[in-house]
């Protein structure tokens, strides 16, 4: 499977974000923001950054609630969403196409959440200059969030190649691949609806706990903590996923 370095610039769009539509629910949406307001320890109306946004959707939960959103995202696809939705529901969110990396702001932010399993799709240096770029926007004190579904201790111990999900009307087939050299996941997604196939790929990096403590540290993230799932127990070994929140040193 020969997955081109920057596969996530033309995955976005069309049958995969119908996918993920379908696979959110609103609920979902209001508990995500919940956990948000609560590890940020929201208490006033709050400048926070969502990158990579997708379609909006906790954005525009966040800024239902008062907050200030900038949200931030590749595809337009995504943008053009998300820029509708902000009508539909009359809210003032500064929405940016532009590469999660391309960060023009300067200690703007009092909070940053990268949610969506959506770390890890670049290069190892790409990811780091993504965690600097985050740092460089956060004012002193401000929280980052990554939701992490590819950490090592969570994906490895159970790993599987194949696996059948339904959303809606559509059905999708995922096949992994671990590249054990570069501890990279590679899969191949199959989505089929009303008889059509179709078929692309992608690839993430696999970070134990440990090399992304060492990441944040390096960028300028000072306290780390990290949970094992919405209910804030620590992360260990099997969590199903990583919650990983840190505060940007004074």
């Amino acid at each position: 499977m020969t997955i081109p370095v920057d596969w996530w610039r033309g995955f976005f769009q069309g049958v995969a974000l119908d996918l993920w539509r379908q696979a959110v629910t609103p609920e979902q949406t209001r508990l995500e923001v919940d956990l948000i307001e609560k590890l940020f320890k929201l208490t006033h109306a709050t400048r926070l950054l969502d990158v990579p946004c997708g379609g909006g959707r906790l954005a525009l939960e966040l800024a239902g609630r008062g907050h200030q959103l900038t949200g931030v995202d590749i595809a337009e696809e995504n943008i053009a969403e998300a820029k509708v939705g902000s009508i539909k529901r009359n809210l003032k969110i500064a929405w940016e196409q532009r590469e999660m990396r391309d960060l023009p702001w300067e200690a703007a932010f009092e909070g940053v959440f990268c949610c969506g399993n959506s770390f890890g799709y670049l290069d190892d240096a790409g990811n780091r200059d993504f965690v600097r770029a985050v740092a460089r926007v956060l004012q002193p004190g401000g929280r980052f969030l990554i939701d992490y579904g590819c950490a090592a201790e969570s994906i490895l111990p159970a790993f599987q190649e194949r696996r059948w999900y339904q959303f809606g009307d559509i059905h999708l087939l995922i096949h992994n691949r671990h590249d054990i050299v570069h501890s990279r996941l590679d899969t191949e997604y199959t989505f089929v609806r009303a008889g059509k196939v179709e078929t692309r790929s992608g690839t993430q990096r696999i970070y134990s706990y440990c090399e992304l403590c060492q990441m944040l540290n390096e960028a300028g993230f000072g306290e780390v903590t990290g949970y094992g799932s919405a209910q804030l127990e620590p992360y260990r070994l099997g969590s199903p996923r990583l919650l990983l929140l840190a505060t940007r040193r004074r």
